[in-house]
């Protein structure tokens, strides 16, 4: 399987990108400030989202998605982060987490019977992190009881993205804690299952727009049915759909970076101070500049990583750091672009305070870069011995 350099897009991939971005700048943008203050995501961009396919893109076409390529995925992720990250990590939990994850470990049951609605009306969360259990992911309290014609399960989950709007969860639980993470199942809960119920939404310093919430299950019970994958290896479907999320958040940074460099660029070349354009001072040049590169070459880490997914090669060393990098770079950026726009860069006039509050998450979710740090660390020993 060949794909095409990393830089040269496909005619399709183009095409779908600049829909994207059509449908970014149209439907969305008019909206940005006042869903950020709201925390909540206006419902006709839920459709929108629907309606354009971008919530089944890789989903094959017998279920009604787009059967489109992972690297599209990627493409959609970047081009809506460039208006608004917080609908972009909406649409990124979506195809990254939870969709992968029935594409690749769900029975032809639950295909059939969960992916037409995930591309069609039903929004999924991705349900790992509890209370105690961050980036120790698998030290999982929430519990699972094999009941004879169903599972119980009892537990609360944290900072779940998508948690308010959704219908559809993907919620880890040790069926087994004497086994330790070989305990860990995943099971799919609807939103209506009884004992299941969704509790305070957090007041967030960015991505406001990105409902992240609490979820608790009382004596939830589960059918014997909906366990997806194989009991006791829940841990593998975590580690290899975060592994694909990962640049996800990547690409949603890279957009991030690109939209707070964009709009900056226009500000300063329109803002004139000692009679001239202040993007044609050469000390704020070379900042800019600066800029550019840093996020060129974080757009070509993460390109990277998705097109090795997509070939079927090994990709988890080059997915974190590309999370990794991007992270790092998107909080630079953001920074920098707002220090362009002087005093009025620090208020809500400019959208620049926006992207700097929305790039500090990309190094805390789906693996804090102390993690990512950790898991190249190994790969790279690994190497050696």
């Amino acid at each position: 399987m060949t794909h095409p350099a990393l830089t040269q897009l496909s005619e399709d991939e183009t095409m779908f990108r600049d829909a994207v971005a059509e449908f970014a700048k149209r439907e969305v943008e008019p909206h940005v400030m006042e869903m950020d203050e709201a925390q909540k995501m206006r419902s006709e961009i839920i459709k929108g989202a629907f309606d354009m396919g971008l919530m089944g893109i890789e989903v094959p076409e017998q279920y009604g998605g787009s059967g489109a390529s992972f690297f599209t995925a990627i493409l959609t992720i970047e081009a809506l982060a460039v208006v608004d990250p917080s609908v972009s990590v909406f649409v990124d939990v979506q195809n990254t987490l939870v969709n992968n994850a029935i594409i690749h470990f769900g029975s032809d049951a639950l295909k059939e019977k969960y992916l037409p609605k995930l591309v069609s009306e039903w929004v999924a969360s991705y349900a790992l992190s509890e209370p105690g259990s961050g980036s120790d992911a698998f030290a999982l309290a929430t519990r699972a009881e094999d009941c004879g014609d169903h599972y119980k399960i009892n537990g609360t989950k944290l900072w779940i993205t998508n948690g308010a709007e959704a219908s559809f969860f993907i919620v880890f639980a040790n069926l087994n804690p004497d086994a330790g993470y070989r305990g860990i199942t995943a099971f799919i809960v609807e939103k209506g299952f009884d004992g299941f119920s969704v509790g305070k939404k957090e007041d967030k310093l960015g991505i406001r727009a990105s409902s992240t919430v609490e979820l608790m299950f009382n004596d939830c019970i589960v059918p014997k049915e909906n366990v997806l994958g194989e009991i006791g290896k829940g841990y593998k479907v975590a580690i290899e759909t975060l592994n694909e999320g990962r640049i996800g958040i990547g690409a949603q940074m890279i957009g991030l970076a690109k939209g707070a460099l964009h709009n900056a660029m226009q500000y300063m070349v329109e803002r004139k101070q000692f009679g001239k354009s202040i993007a044609d001072f050469q000390g704020i040049q070379f900042q800019y500049a600066e800029v550019a590169t840093q996020i060129e070459a974080a757009r070509l880490m993460v390109y990277n990583a998705a097109r090795l997914k997509d070939a079927g090669k090994p990709f988890a060393k080059e997915a974190a750091m590309a999370k990794l990098f991007s992270s790092q770079v998107a909080e630079r950026a953001a920074s920098q672009c707002l220090e362009f726009y002087g005093g009025v860069g620090f208020t809500k006039e400019f959208p620049a305070e926006k992207f700097f509050r929305d790039s500090k998450i990309g190094a805390i979710y789906e693996g804090t870069t102390n993690m990512q740090l950790q898991t190249i660390a190994k790969m790279m020993l690994s190497e050696y011995r």
